[in-house]
């Protein structure tokens, strides 16, 4: 990934730029995107503004090393749709880049500002012999 641009900066950026959109159409249709860099930023800012328009507790992205890359959030069970195998290594890449985490797991929270708000998302993210795993948590409705 090229580090020309602050990569928080370039996910805020995003998540104004699709605040009136719906998140989850928009997500289904990431695959098709060439730019997978910019493809990985789009898709953590529609995941946020789908987990704060739905009020998910959880949205996780599983990045396999065959390649593959699984979602799920939890506000009930379900699978979103899967911004494809290489997009999905970026997201996980971005988010590693964003947060600073190095090594096997890490931890924290990742401030976004949304319209005239902001939300604190705890990231964490998790390595394991068959892949890694980001997770974004979101706090509880008031």
């Amino acid at each position: 990934m090229r580090d020309k641009r602050n990569l928080h900066l370039e996910v805020q950026e995003h998540i104004d730029c699709f605040a009136s959109t719906d998140p989850l159409k928009e997500m289904s249709e990431i695959t098709a995107d060439t730019d997978t860099d910019q493809a990985a930023l789009k898709w953590v800012a529609l995941a946020v503004l789908h987990g704060i328009n739905f009020n998910a507790e959880n949205i996780s992205l599983r990045s396999s090393v065959d390649g593959t890359a699984t979602v799920v959030a939890e506000y009930r069970q379900s699978e979103l749709p899967s911004p494809g195998g290489e997009i999905g290594q970026n997201v996980v890449e971005v988010i590693r880049k964003i947060t600073h985490f190095e090594g096997e797991k890490g931890q924290g929270p990742l401030a976004l500002g949304v319209s005239n708000d902001s939300i604190e998302v705890d990231v964490s993210v998790e390595r394991d012999q068959d892949g890694e795993t980001v997770t974004l948590k979101f706090p509880k409705s008031k």
